[in-house]
């Protein structure tokens, strides 16, 4: 097997687990609040990440921690975090899946903003379309509208600040202890959300019964992921992110009994036709 075919393989694994991170999401969400579910799930992942940095001899306390790349990065990931759960939790899988697809759009407008990255007409058009589709998902104004979709587009947001603000971190840092660094604030948001708003619910055995699969399937997603861009090219395996969005429908439909109408069908196909052509433009503006 060739390192692009073994990259490639587990970017489809990685976006299969991240997958099913969500539907765990949403099934621990009718037991208990979102901030909870990621408290625990979110505190969980923390702790294990933090003691697989200090094994391996990475720094986890570090003055590097207050670099203002890595606190933006680490609030990032807490918002993040946060808004995805809670997504999840009172909007149809399918609508944020597809919605989450935005980020690669989002981080090519944040990097002209931003960064100051030169765009071309080509690429801001694959921007616009993506926006469109995704109003065609959200569509505002109009009867099918569902508050919670926007949500959905908060944590598409906090995802690509995530992703610009790692272009921007110290590359001395590992990525490890960068990751351990930005779960560490999740159950602290965890926590604050709680306490502002619904507040804690008892926990009991059938509440707590998927958590377990919950923290598997998102470390075998993030590892996957990572080691996807280690093996393979990027410019190969990247594309395969958008699996996630066939699994997770595959999963809403099957479990969840989700029927997504066309609006969101073609928004979602629009979204992933722009961030294939604007991925595929970056590619070629760097070669």
């Amino acid at each position: 097997m060739s390192d692009n075919l073994k990259g490639i393989v587990l970017m489809v694994l990685a976006m299969l687990g991240l997958a099913c991170t969500d539907s765990i999401v949403k099934l621990m969400a009718a037991y208990m609040p979102a901030p909870q579910v990621i408290l625990i799930l979110g505190g969980t992942t923390a702790a294990i990440f933090c003691a697989a940095a200090l094994a391996r001899g990475e720094p986890v306390f570090s003055r590097a921690f207050f670099h203002p790349a890595v606190v933006g990065r680490s609030l990032s990931e807490a918002v993040a975090s946060i808004t995805i759960t809670l997504a999840i939790a009172l909007a149809p899988l399918t609508t944020v899946s597809a919605l989450m697809q935005m980020n690669p759009i989002l981080v090519t407008l944040g990097a002209a903003l931003f960064f100051g990255e030169k765009v071309g007409w080509r690429r801001w058009s694959a921007v616009a379309a993506g926006m469109v589709g995704m109003l065609m998902i959200v569509r505002p104004g109009m009867e099918a509208f569902d508050p919670a979709s926007l949500v959905a587009v908060a944590a598409a947001v906090a995802l690509s600040a995530r992703d610009l603000t790692t272009r921007a971190a110290p590359r001395t840092i590992p990525s490890l202890t960068l990751a351990a660094w930005g779960f560490s604030l999740v159950p602290l948001a965890a926590v604050a959300a709680l306490l502002i708003g619904p507040g804690f619910v008892p926990l009991t055995p059938s509440s707590l019964a998927w958590a377990p699969l919950g923290v598997a399937f998102t470390l075998v997603g993030y590892l996957a992921l990572t080691a996807a861009v280690r093996v393979g090219e990027l410019a190969t395996v990247a594309p395969f992110r958008y699996s996630r969005l066939l699994f997770a429908t595959l999963i809403a439909v099957t479990f969840f009994s989700e029927r997504p109408d066309g609006w969101t069908i073609a928004g979602s196909l629009l979204i992933i036709a722009a961030g294939l052509y604007a991925f595929l433009r970056e590619r070629r503006r760097a070669g």
